[in-house]
């Protein structure tokens, strides 16, 4: 399997696990949210959001464009914090997210 279609199969494992665990929204947030200039946009958007709203969407974009990827890639590290106490299908997501960031590890 090529590294993109690798990518998209990791993109779709995300959403997929915040469809399944009830972390999917079906309405974005306010236009402001994505106006954050803080990383995952932490002051505006809750870490479920950011991935469905800013990540997959760019990720998906730069896949669509045939536009080059990032070299690195390490967000479940942010997500192993954001994400904790008792949040449904935790464990599930950050498997996702490690499996995406492992791709970057090893393909830099």
């Amino acid at each position: 399997m090529i590294r993109t279609e690798e990518v998209q199969t990791r993109l779709l494992a995300i959403a997929e696990v915040l469809h399944d665990t009830g972390l999917w929204q079906s309405c974005a947030p306010g236009s402001t949210a994505f106006e954050s200039q803080e990383p995952f946009c932490v002051d505006t958007m809750m870490p479920e959001q950011w991935l469905q709203w800013v990540f997959l969407p760019r990720m998906q974009a730069l896949l669509d464009a045939g536009s080059p990827l990032p070299e690195k890639l390490a967000i479940a590290p942010y997500y192993e914090m954001a994400l904790e106490g008792a949040v449904p299908g935790r464990a599930k997501l950050l498997h996702a997210l490690n499996q995406l960031d492992q791709l970057f590890e090893s393909n830099g």
